[in-house]
Parts: C-alpha cells; structure tokens; sequence
C-alpha cells in the first residue's frame, strides 16, 4: 500500500496532467524571471563588498556611481520581473481553477442519486468552491512564494559560500535541530486540515439549508436554535485553525533560533578575522547582509507546511469526487424509438436497503393517457424516475417503445419526456430562460407556449416581462407562478411523453381549469403518465393503475374501478364521499 507521501505525489501528478500541462510554456517563462528575480538579493549583497572596500573604506569616489548604479539596475530588474511573473501565475492560477471548477460541476452533474443522498448540496459547493480556492494557494505560495525564496535562498548561500565557506558552515550549525520538528508539525497539520475541511463542509450545508429553509426557521421561531448551532460550527472550525496557525508557526519559530545562533556564531568567528586583518569589512558586510538577507525567505519557506498540507488535501477532497463515477451510463442505441408504449415487467428496487417497488408491472399504451394512484410512498414517482433513468431497477424490465430503456443513450432517452413535477425547480435567471432552459427557441414557439400555461397572464404585468428575474428556486413568484412555468417548459419542450406528477396541484380552481385543457391538448396523440392524487383530475384517463407498496392492486378506467368496488372506489369515497 502506497504511503501517504506517495499518495500527494500521485495526486499532485494528476493535478500537472490533467490541468497544469497546457500552461507549461508560461511557466516556463514565469520560472525564469523567477530565477531572475530571486537572483538579484544575492548579487545586491555581493554589491556590498565593494561599496565598503572601495567607496568607505578605500575612499574612491569614482566607484561611489558605478556601484550606486549597480544597486539600483538590481531593483529595478526585481521591480520589472516581479510585477511580469505575478501577472503570468496568477492567470494560470485563475485558468487552472476556473477549469477545475468547470469540471467538477460537470462531473458531479453526472454522478447518481446516491452520491446527492450521501453528500448535501453545501458540502458539494465547499468542494467546487472551497476546496479548489484552496488549491490556489500552490500558486500565491509555492510558486510565486517558495519558488522564487528557494531560488533567492539558494543564491544568497552561494554568496556566503563563496565569501567564506566556514562562516557558512558556522551559520548552519544548528539546522539538524528543525528535522524533527518540521516532520512532527507537517503530521499533525495534515490530520488537522482534513477536519478542517469536514468543518467547512458542515458549515456550508447548514448555511445553505438555513438560508433556504429560511420561512420554516421564522415560522417555527427556530432562529436562535439555527444561530446556536451554526455558532458552534464556526467555534470548531475557529478553535481548529487556531491550533493550526499555532503549530504552523512552530517551524519558523525554531528557526528564529537557529538562525540567532548562526549569527552568534558567525560574529564570533568573522569579527575576530576582520578585527585582525585577516577579512575585510567587505567581506564580513557581503556574507552578513547575504545571511540577513537569506533570513526572511528561510522564514517563509519553513512556515510552509500548513498551506502544502491545506493543498494536498483539498486536492485529495477533490480527486475523491472525480474517482467516483456514475453507474448509469448511457446505452449504445442513439435513435428514439419507434412508439412510446411503456411497459414495466417485474420491477424491484431498493433505496438503502427499504424495498420500494416489489414486483411492479403494467403497460402505458402509446398515444393514451395512463394514471398512476395511491398512497403516498406506493412509489409512483419512482416509475418517473426509473423511466427516465435517474434510477435503475434492481431487477425486473422497463421499456419504451418494446426496447429497454437502459438501451439508449442517456440524452435521446431523456429526450422523449417532457416533466411537470410538483415542485417546480426554477434558477435565478429570468422567466424567458427558466422557460428555454438554455435552448434556442423561435420567439412565436415561446409566445404560443406561455399563452397556453398562461404565463402571460402575470408575465405581462412584470416590469420587463419575460426577461424579469424569478429569484433565486423561483422566490419572486408564487407557488402557482412556479408551476405555470414549468407548464410552459414542458409545452415548449414538445416531447413524445408526458409526464406529469400532481401538475396542477399548485393552481387556483380557475387557472387549473384552464391550465388542465392546455395540458388535455398536449396529451392528444401523445402517451401520457399522470400521478395524482385529486382523482378528479384523472376520471377521463384511458387507464387508471392504482399501486399499493411498490405493488399494481388493480387497474382499469374510472368506471370499470368503480364498478370493481375495490381500491380505488375507496380512494374515490374517502375524497368525494361518493363516486
């Protein structure tokens, strides 16, 4: 088994070869103003050694402006090279996240109901979000920081080995005392920023079903239950990164002190040649300023285990979704089918072990209406889903048009329907869009349709019609606006089947009248699948199923049920009193 230093170096290769590989040209060029840039404090403490040798203590005027000069082209090469590098790693970084994001809403957007089950929206928005914010920190801080501090680091010590090179072995007597300590701090950051990351998680998904459940929170007076809870998410995650910063800086800490020691030793060993005319003060002023210089970027470079750890496991958070896949995958069949018959043979299926259909079978003849009744849970809109493939049976036949529905591709199956639920889900962009879904759609097509759903009849009193924003899931209209929509979306859409769950539950008795014959127009010569529980909806259906725990009891039209006297005729009673 792979040890968990192999595993980053895998995921960091993975991370070159899917997103960093296409950018290699600019950094490239990056890493060479880096070399540049990183550079110039060295040669600006070699430049020391003859601004005292020549200019303070040789007292040579004329060398007063070649070394002044010298100093200055030096700043301004880092002045120049810093500001291009910057401007070229930060597009790269912005590129990788921007694609990274990108991908992992399109990956996700393909995974199964279990994994929506298994993982809430907020925690899915802190890994396209979150997780991929922190992964930018290997471009502010490893490559942009640590990379132009290793190559500053690395220059600066090759001026102090060059000057003297026991000088340099007195400064690093006491780096053997940071080993430890660094793999001690890096252990315990990496264990600390997975929980890290599970906390931010658990913040988003309270968030987000706080700021949309936010009418049930005030109608139950649950404010300061919410506030007391998300107060104590945020205490976590507070006390956590506390402790993180905490033994992050550690590291730097101790070499404060090592860094105190070479110096004390440096002194004692430099002073002593200069003050006996073995060294010059330009010398001992080049290798001091080179190890004062060398200072600050051994800081910062020791203080880089909290981020390459916060970055590694974000990675991992990351590359776990894209590792998990989809087990419904399209068919090899790319043309619809003949007819829409629909028939269902046998079916079983499971939600996490609780049987939900045992056994289901009927036919949705092709061009007639089909209703589907029964309690709630009997698993009605489980046939919606098992038609449509957002799930898949566990055994038994589902078929459209006498060919399996696992058959086709997912977007020719998925082409074939056209949905009304009873929860419309509606997007903050304007009506026209929620109506097109992203499509383009001949304008006297969108007009005929919003007539008919009788949008038109409130879209036209907006202040820009059909190109107002509904708010975010719809919050700007009411609930029978929502549902009008997506009237309207399945009128637009044209599809061969219709299916319908409780698509007029949400309208008034006088929008449902008219909405209804919209809908009974629709349906000529089209199959349709209708669940309902107003039976008064479905009393003209050509066949009426009525489903009992996952099970057909019986099914036939409204007369021949009634006249049975069995499961339906009590429905019937139990809402009318009477047939």
């Amino acid at each position: 088994m792979p040890s968990r230093a192999d595993r980053q170096r895998g995921l960091f290769r993975r991370l070159w070869r899917d997103y960093l590989r296409p950018y290699w040209p600019r950094m490239g060029f990056a890493t060479v103003l880096m070399v540049i840039e990183g550079s110039t404090l060295a040669l600006l403490s070699w430049m020391l050694k003859p601004l005292f040798d020549r200019v303070f203590v040789g007292r040579d005027e004329s060398a007063i402006w070649w070394v002044g000069g010298a100093i200055f082209g030096l700043f301004l090469i880092r002045a120049v090279t810093y500001v291009v590098t910057r401007a070229i790693l930060t597009s790269v970084q912005q590129g990788v996240a921007t694609r990274m994001q990108a991908d992992l809403l399109s990956h996700i957007m393909t995974l199964d109901g279990d994994f929506f089950q298994e993982n809430p929206p907020g925690a899915l928005i802190e890994r396209i979000q979150g997780d991929t914010l922190a992964i930018r920190s290997i471009w502010t801080t490893f490559i942009t920081g640590a990379g132009r501090d290793a190559i500053s680091l690395v220059a600066l010590f090759g001026v102090a080995v060059a000057t003297d090179p026991w000088w340099t072995a007195a400064a690093l007597v006491g780096a053997p005392l940071l080993i430890l300590p660094t793999g001690l701090v890096q252990r315990y950051i990496r264990r600390k920023m997975r929980q890290n990351r599970g906390f931010a998680s658990t913040r988003a998904t309270r968030l987000d079903e706080v700021l949309h459940g936010i009418r049930a929170v005030r109608l139950y007076r649950m404010e300061e239950y919410q506030t007391a809870t998300f107060r104590r998410i945020v205490t976590d995650i507070q006390r956590s990164e506390t402790k993180v910063s905490a033994v992050g800086a550690l590291v730097p800490a101790l070499i404060d002190i090592v860094t105190g020691l070479g110096f004390l030793g440096v002194l004692a060993l430099g002073g002593a040649q200069v003050t006996s005319g073995e060294r010059t003060v330009g010398d001992f002023m080049s290798f001091f300023t080179a190890l004062a210089l060398a200072f600050q970027p051994l800081r910062r470079l020791g203080g880089l285990a909290g981020g390459w750890q916060t970055a590694a496991t974000s990675l991992e958070r990351i590359y776990a979704v894209f590792d998990t896949h989809p087990t419904i995958r399209s068919g090899p069949r790319g043309e619809p089918p003949s007819d829409t018959t629909i028939r269902l043979e046998d079916v079983h299926l499971s939600y996490g072990g609780h049987p939900v259909l045992r056994g289901l079978s009927f036919t949705a003849e092709a061009g007639k209406t089909t209703a589907l009744v029964g309690p709630s849970g009997a698993g009605k809109s489980t046939v919606f889903n098992l038609l449509t493939r957002m799930v898949d049976p566990d055994a038994g036949a589902v078929t459209l048009g006498g060919v399996p529905v696992r058959d086709f591709t997912l977007p020719v199956l998925r082409d074939q329907f056209s949905t009304v639920s009873q929860e419309a889900a509606l997007f903050d962009e304007t009506l026209r869009e929620n109506i097109t879904l992203g499509h383009p759609v001949p304008e006297d097509r969108l007009r005929a349709a919003v007539a008919a759903a009788h949008v038109a009849d409130f879209a036209d009193e907006l202040p820009l019609g059909l190109d107002t924003r509904v708010g975010p899931r719809g919050s700007a209209l009411s609930g029978g606006q929502r549902q009008r929509v997506a009237i309207a979306r399945a009128l637009l859409r044209d599809a061969p089947v219709l299916l319908l769950d409780e698509a007029t539950s949400a309208l008034d008795a006088a929008s449902e009248r008219l909405v209804q014959q919209a809908l009974d127009e629709l349906s000529q010569g089209r199959t349709t699948l209708v669940i309902a529980h107003r039976l008064s909806t479905i009393r003209a259906a050509d066949r009426i199923v009525v489903i009992e725990a996952g099970r057909v009891v019986e099914q036939g039209n409204h007369d021949q049920l009634m006249a049975a006297n069995g499961a339906y005729a009590a429905l019937v009673r139990l809402q009318f009193g009477g047939d």
